[in-house]
């Protein structure tokens, strides 16, 4: 990409952060920590991120996170300058935010007691007292627009005798890795001594194979420094060990560690560059150093070795692992490494790789959405156009292409921050509109995880139409939080305004005019109004005394009860309502269509007789019996089933028909 400087880059950061803050009606620091977050949570550094704020004497904090596996539990402060090029983050400023971070950790229980139960401090409070109580290890993140000059972060330290360790992301590591165009930084792993191994020719001119054996032990602690990380390319997230197959792993490795390496069948890993070493006095090749290691099968083994070795602390010594490596031009990696996954992958069903910027759909949107220009709604007759990001850091090398400072600013006016969206986003705003909040909820990679394989399922037809309709989606999704802020939903605004956005489109039947939205480049007032009388009865049941709302809002069950909400749709915005709701997919699977086959020859009556079965006998939970429901009028009424009630329905079937629902003879 061409070269952006340091400085541009501050400068484009600053006045996007304000442009945003401006545009939301947020203060600057807790939008730049939002940005951050978003972006580490895209590329697995972060989880489970809860904004919320608060200063005191000797005490700051912007928020914090846990991990997947819940044993981490992170910590964020924020430093954000309006001249950042000017001045330098002084290493007595980086270890003062850190000791004011840590000082809240320290006080929490205290804190908690000043503020109401209601209040997002003493929420915060609670929350970081609970995670702390099960986690392994504490990290402090430190997130800022300048650049540090401390040579050399604090040591790593004990909290209560927890370790406690620090992370500083500061210009230059933003800098670095917004403008990667890749998930993060590479993981760079040294074996020391070299790790043996067998290299294998090919005629491949993108791709060399390597084989070796991982000591177990290094594998989890490789896991124990990057966690998901470790793993973006993988197409499954750890289950924990529930699943049969961890299950087995882990038995092995505490009963039978020295079969591990005859029983499992290890890992298969990318790496983007590989330093090999000959030892002459065994005459065998052996690895040095790999770079840009991912585990893109066996992230289950990978997971539970680690496990064991944290909560079991059982010995690994002596647990061999085997690695099939795999070295892969960056240029071909999004090309190889879906097909890597997708055929190696064994033990349990494939669902996806989550590395997906050249994915058919996404380089579809880029084009059309790029072709697009938004109407002029100002009064000025400045046309527009929304910009699509498909790979981080596309805006920034745009920018950078042009050759003056009038032509940037002539970009910057066509192409408003405030109209850049990225992948996370446009999934955000689609699994809103679907009904899928609790997806939403659970973080930005899992959602688009999640919206990447309902892509597989119902493939839209991408044209311009389509584009604008999912754009009108982020105004109204936009428009939404806006009000979620008016409402005062605090740290947990982004899960009232998807839930908000979710309910508001199931009440209305999907019948919302995007095409109006597009053409306004605003929501109606009537629209408006519909959503600031909504928002409250939201908010009560998301945000509920004695629930963990973060969790709570990740959950089916919390959308079941949002979406019983009795809540009718005024009548001003039921006027503006269209006839009959959008498609945007089209069906082009031969299994989708012998599963809706199946659906309509089980007939209307027979649905609405499993739903009658299942209100008597409570067999089934509730949102099943209601999925019944459904199926059965939309059959009676001729109304459109889409891919996802057709298998949702059929799953259902399947599952009362197996506890004693008997189909009529």
């Amino acid at each position: 990409m061409p070269e952006l400087s340091l400085a541009d880059y501050a400068r484009t950061l600053t006045n996007d952060v304000q442009s945003q803050a401006e545009a939301e009606g947020g203060s600057i620091p807790e939008t730049f920590t939002r940005r951050v977050l978003e972006q580490l949570e895209e590329a697995g550094v972060v989880a489970n991120t809860t904004i919320t704020y608060h200063n005191e004497h000797g005490v700051m904090i912007y928020g914090f996170g846990l991990s997947e596996d819940r044993e981490i539990l992170d910590l964020y402060t924020t430093d954000f300058d309006l001249n950042p090029v000017a001045d330098k983050l002084t290493k007595y400023e980086v270890e003062r935010a850190f000791r004011r971070l840590l000082a809240f950790l320290r006080k929490a229980g205290s804190i908690r007691n000043n503020f109401d139960r209601t209040n997002d401090v003493y929420r915060l409070s609670e929350g970081v007292e609970k995670a702390f109580a099960g986690a392994s290890k504490v990290r402090l993140f430190l997130f800022s627009n300048r650049e540090s000059t401390a040579r050399n972060l604090p040591e790593p330290t004990e909290f209560q005798g927890v370790p406690v360790v620090h992370e500083l992301w500061d210009l230059a590591r933003l800098y670095r890795h917004e403008t990667s165009g890749s998930l993060g930084e590479p993981i760079v792993v040294d074996f020391d001594p070299p790790l043996p191994c067998l290299s294998t020719a090919s005629t491949e001119p993108n791709h060399s194979v390597t084989l070796a054996v991982l000591p177990g032990q290094l594998l989890a602690e490789l896991y124990e420094e990057h966690r998901t990380r470790l793993l973006e390319l993988n197409v499954r997230a750890f289950l924990q060990t529930r699943s049969k197959v961890n299950r087995g792993i882990r038995q092995t490795l505490l009963n039978e560690p020295g079969r591990f390496l005859a029983y499992n069948n290890g890992i298969t890993a990318t790496a983007s560059e590989a330093e090999f070493v000959e030892d002459g006095d065994e005459n065998r090749t052996a690895i040095r150093k790999l770079t840009g290691l991912q585990i893109v099968n066996g992230g289950q083994t990978t997971a539970t070795l680690h496990h064991v070795f944290k909560r079991d602390k059982s010995d690994l010594a002596g647990v061999g692992v085997q690695m099939k490596l795999t070295l892969v031009q960056p240029s071909d990696l999004m090309e190889i490494v879906p097909l890597i996954s997708e055929y190696s992958n064994t033990q349990n069903k494939v669902t996806l790789v989550d590395f997906s910027s050249n994915d058919k759909f996404h380089v579809e949107f880029e084009r059309v959405s790029r072709s697009l220009w938004a109407p002029a709604v100002d009064g000025s007759g400045q046309e527009t156009r929304w910009f699509y990001e498909r790979a981080r850091g596309q805006y920034a090398e745009e920018e950078a292409k042009c050759p003056s400072a009038r032509a940037k600013r002539t970009f910057k006016e066509t192409h408003p921050p405030r109209q850049k969206f990225a992948k996370s986003d446009l999934a955000k705003y689609v699994n809103s509109w679907n009904g899928l909040p609790y997806l939403v909820s659970r973080g930005a990679q899992k959602n688009f995880t999640e919206f990447q394989l309902s892509l597989k399922g119902a493939p839209p037809i991408v044209d311009a139409t389509y584009c604008q309709r999912v754009i009108a989606m982020g105004i109204m999704f936009k428009a939404v939080d806006a009000i979620a802020k008016q409402h005062e939903a605090g740290s947990h605004k982004a899960l009232i305004t998807t839930y908000t956005m979710a309910r508001l489109c199931d009440a209305t039947s999907q019948r919302i005019d995007l095409d109006r939205i597009w053409r306004e480049q605003d929501v109606s007032g009537a629209l408006r109004d519909a959503v600031d009388d909504l928002c409250p009865f939201v908010m009560d049941m998301v945000i509920q005394e004695g629930k963990h709302v973060t969790e709570w809002a990740k959950s089916s069950k919390c959308w079941e009860e949002v979406s019983r909400i009795t809540w009718q749709v005024p009548d001003a915005l039921a006027a503006e309502l269209l006839e009959q709701p959008i498609q945007f997919t089209v069906d082009t699977s031969e299994e989708e269509a012998e599963r809706l086959a199946r659906v309509e020859g089980i007939g209307p009556d027979e649905w609405e007789a499993l739903a009658e079965w299942a209100r008597q006998t409570r067999s089934v939970e509730l949102f099943e019996q209601q999925v019944a429901t459904t199926i059965a009028t939309k059959l009676a009424t001729r109304g459109k089933i889409t891919p996802a009630q057709v298998k949702q329905a059929l799953e259902v079937y399947d599952k009362a028909t197996q506890i004693g629902f008997s189909p009529a003879p």
